[in-house]
C-alpha cells in the first residue's frame, strides 16, 4: 500500500489544510490611585491611627509614622491601589470618621 494517501497525513502545504495560531490579546494594567489622608486640628492622632491599622492594615509603627507624615506635612499616603479598591477605602475611611464625630478627611488621586 504505498500509494496509500491517508486523510491528515497529506502535505501541510498541500490545499485544504490550515495553519491556526493564538494571539495573545493585549491587556494593560489598570491605573493605580493614591489614597491620602489630610491634617487638621481636630482628628485625635491616636485615631488616626487606629484609621491605619483598621482600613491599610498597618502595623502600629507604620500607622505611627504615616500619622506623624500627616502632622507634619499636612498630608500623607495609605496606601496604592485600583480605582475601585481606593474608592472603598476612601469611603469607608470618611463613612468611618463622621460616625466617631471626627472631620478627617481622605481622598484618592490619580498615580
Amino acid at each position: 500500500m504505498a500509494g496509500d494517501n491517508r486523510k491528515g497525513r497529506g502535505d501541510p502545504g498541500a490545499p485544504g489544510t490550515a495553519v491556526i495560531t493564538k494571539t495573545k490579546p493585549q491587556t494593560k494594567r489598570p491605573n493605580l490611585y493614591r489614597v491620602l489622608l489630610l491634617n487638621d486640628d481636630y482628628t485625635p492622632m491616636e485615631f488616626v491611627v487606629h484609621v491605619l491599622e483598621r482600613f491599610f492594615n498597618k502595623d502600629r509603627e507604620a500607622a505611627n509614622q504615616i500619622m506623624l507624615h500627616v502632622h507634619h506635612h499636612g498630608i500623607g499616603e495609605c496606601g496604592v491601589y485600583t480605582y475601585e479598591v481606593a474608592e472603598t477605602k476612601v469611603t469607608q475611611v470618611m463613612d468611618f470618621a463622621r460616625k466617631h464625630h471626627h472631620p478627617l478627611q481622605c481622598v484618592m488621586e490619580k498615580k
